[in-house]
């Protein structure tokens, strides 16, 4: 299972080729993809034109639909923030650590094209492609 990061789908949707759009086109239709319902909001609240928004809502309608937040997944946001913060790391969005807190508590597999996430793989274990 991947959870796709917003920074991936704002990619996608806007024709970009990167690594991260290739293995999404790639993993797509071979891999089980999780939206979560936070990255559901970033991306769907880009769009401009109704006929995009509904094509995207259409295709995220396939996948595996997730909360992503919730009270423990709260709790542990917060012990991983303070955990880089010791660490002399300090993450700029809540939705990033909520995002990597689920993926770590879950075994869950994200893709991303941000490099916030970068000091969670190496300080937390976030397990990304």
């Amino acid at each position: 299972m991947i959870l796709v990061d917003s920074s991936v789908w704002v990619d996608y949707f806007n024709g970009i080729i990167s690594r991260e759009t290739d293995l999404l086109d790639e993993k797509i239709s071979t891999t089980p993809i999780l939206i979560g319902d936070l990255i559901l909001i970033e991306v769907l609240q880009g769009f401009k034109k109704d006929k995009d928004y509904k094509k995207a809502k259409g295709l995220f309608s396939q996948f595996i639909h997730v909360e992503l937040g919730g009270f423990e997944i709260a709790n542990k946001s917060a012990d991983n923030y303070r955990k880089l913060r010791k660490k002399g790391v300090t993450i700029r969005k809540t939705i990033d650590m909520i995002i990597a807190s689920y993926c770590i508590e879950n075994n869950v597999t994200l893709l991303h094209a941000d490099k916030d996430f970068q000091p969670m793989e190496k300080l937390l274990g976030l397990i990304t492609i």
